[in-house]
């Protein structure tokens, strides 16, 4: 069984959470609400710790966990959510080692068995669910309500029915596209209203996994896969041939199917399993099932598409594709020769390159060392309005 790489978000901390709860063991959840400047982690970020002192995740890449733990323990103590602000501005934040430049807020409460539960059953569909979070306004603060695409579980922050339509609506719609963030409404306008301040709530979208699509059942497949299934990505190999297509070959994969790839791509593709968060490998290396398979995956919604081969080959590709009708704009799309310029040679060194241009061009990066580039390192905007990425 392949062990998916992690989201860094609540997601990751279920099996512990529940674990200890199904032990009698309480525990505190700490959730980054909001980031400003280079901070070290996203939105979302998650890390628990258990009242005997057990901790799992994190919030900061290590710059704040400790006073974040400290914290922890004390709203088991109390049983009442907190909402605290690390800057390196403030004279205590830079004390406990937020050296990154960055502010992060983080809401840190006790873990809510019966949500917990509820959410880790959902995440196990392929139905998307959205975590709704109070973090600032009339309400206390901490996580009261689950959306999923036609179903609720948990408390409305507010009682409003005006607020509570306007807030529904934002939360189906950034779940339809997969976005994360914060969401105000403001107070509403009768003064016999019960919402009478504005509220702040963090929205987060938990997706099933999005999909890497590898067609080829090389050596290079199967470094590709295991970086694939390391980065979150849901992994299917296809080879047309029975005798590479094997588990045995990609043992990484999450399936491996035996079709000709351009008529498993277009089936998928017709399903609606093929999406703008999926990325698309052709790795085969044969003109016979790159050119058809090319068509299809460039006429598609996929986020990416890479073609393995040198320059001769990409070459000798895209002027196939020309001839069949291809414009420059639907060529831009392709990614040939694939992966980023490390200078490898290996398996293991192209599924690293090809990771790299993946992530560049899902979080916007250059792709240049970061010691020739300046501002923030992270590849986000600096403000705490900017949602995350929907792939």
């Amino acid at each position: 069984m392949s062990r998916r790489g992690g989201h860094g978000d609540l997601r990751d901390l279920l099996p512990d959470l529940l674990g200890w709860l199904d032990s009698g063991r309480r525990c505190a959840v700490a959730t980054v609400v909001v980031t400003f400047d280079s901070a070290p982690r996203e939105v979302g970020a998650a890390m628990a710790v258990a009242a005997d002192g057990a901790v799992v995740g994190s919030v900061s890449g290590g710059c704040v966990e400790a006073a974040v733990y400290e914290r922890a323990l004390a709203v088991l103590d109390t049983g009442r959510p907190v909402l605290e602000r690390y800057a390196v501005t403030d004279e205590d934040a830079f004390a406990v080692g937020l050296t990154c430049g960055g502010t992060i807020e983080v809401l840190v409460e006790p873990a809510d068995a019966a949500l917990l539960r509820r959410l880790d059953a959902a995440v196990r569909t392929p139905e998307p669910v959205a975590g709704v979070t109070v973090v600032g306004g009339a309400e206390p603060a901490g996580t009261r309500l689950l959306v999923g695409v036609d179903s609720t579980y948990g408390s409305l922050p507010t009682p409003d029915d005006q607020a509570a339509s306007a807030l529904f609506a934002e939360v189906r719609t950034m779940l339809a596209g997969g976005e994360s963030g914060i969401v105000r409404l403001p107070a509403a306008p009768r003064p016999a209203a019960p919402l009478t301040e504005p509220l702040t709530v963090l929205v987060q979208s938990y997706l099933p996994p999005a999909r890497m699509l590898v067609f080829g059942a090389t050596d290079f497949a199967a470094a590709v896969s295991s970086v694939g299934t390391f980065l979150g990505y849901r992994v299917t190999v296809c080879d047309a041939r029975p005798v590479f297509a094997s588990a045995e070959r990609v043992p990484d994969a999450d399936e491996v199917v035996v079709d000709w790839p351009h008529r498993y791509l277009e089936r998928e593709t017709a399903a609606g399993r093929v999406d703008g968060r999926t990325v698309i490998c052709v790795l085969t290396h044969d003109s016979r099932f790159d050119v058809p398979l090319l068509q299809a995956a460039l006429r598609g919604p996929a986020a990416y598409v890479g073609l393995l081969g040198s320059r001769r080959t990409a070459e000798d590709r895209l002027g196939r594709l020309r001839e069949l009708g291809f414009t420059d704009a639907e060529l831009c799309r392709l990614s040939a020769p694939v992966g980023l310029d490390l200078g490898g040679r290996t398996p293991a060194e192209t599924a690293i390159a090809v990771a790299a241009e993946i992530v560049a061009c899902r979080r916007g990066g250059t792709g240049r060392r970061l010691t020739h580039t300046d501002g923030p390192i992270h590849g986000r905007p600096a403000s705490d309005e900017a949602r995350v990425s929907r792939w």
